[in-house]
């Protein structure tokens, strides 16, 4: 046995005098985490998807339909009022570099949180202001969120966005994903009559404006 080892490593040592090596092992893949998804609506879907697109950590932003009874709904079911829908966007991120604290710090900065069915110069039920949580933290998150702004008393009304449990999401149609980037005159010309940036900075001061020079 002695001699059958010794034999085994001189011939180890006489392979690595002869330049062979063993061929380098690849270190298993690390899965990707899992996405996080995070649903919000705060008026219309153009500018929730402006908020939330191009921050670091964001992989994408979808527009659409969340929080009614109808499946599959059309951009004219819902604003027609009647579905029960708000125009909604959900956001999917990476944990690891964005957390759903800052995702809240994003959305109540982009949003008129003090009007009941309405946002900046948009009326009805659709228009409304709901964070969908997902999960139990995702709850409790927000809860707090919303609870430290209220006690906060920057504002003299309280807060009447909702905060629900995350319904079925529906994508809206492909000509309102990123409008703004598609049709930037026509957003911009709905922003000042809707005196959007306005309203941000009557209610949030300078801090709204600050949101966009992240991206």
């Amino acid at each position: 046995m002695r001699r059958s080892s010794i034999l085994l490593c001189s011939g180890a040592a006489l392979l690595g005098i002869l330049g062979w090596s063993p061929a380098p092992v690849a270190p298993a893949p690390v899965p990707p985490a899992p996405a996080s998804v995070a649903t919000f609506a705060g008026g219309c879907f153009w500018s929730m998807q402006k908020a939330f697109d191009g921050m670091a950590g964001v992989t994408s932003v979808t527009a659409g339909f969340a929080g009614g009874a109808k499946a599959n709904p059309t951009y004219d079911d819902v604003v027609s009022g009647n579905t029960g829908h708000a125009e909604s966007v959900e956001v999917k991120f990476d944990r690891t570099r964005i957390s759903y604290e800052r995702l809240l710090d994003i959305y109540w900065h982009s949003i008129d949180p003090l009007t009941v069915d309405a946002a900046f110069c948009d009326h009805g039920p659709q228009y409304r202001s709901v964070i969908f949580a997902h999960d139990a933290t995702q709850r409790r998150l927000a809860e707090a969120s919303k609870r430290s702004l209220d006690t906060s008393r920057r504002f003299k009304t309280p807060i009447v966005t909702a905060i629900q449990s995350a319904a079925p999401f529906y994508p809206a149609e492909a000509y309102h994903q990123q409008y703004y980037r598609k049709n930037p005159e026509h957003y911009a010309a709905y922003v000042v009559g809707c005196r959007r940036e306005a309203r941000l900075r009557q209610l949030w001061g300078d801090v709204a404006i600050s949101r966009g020079e992240e991206k």
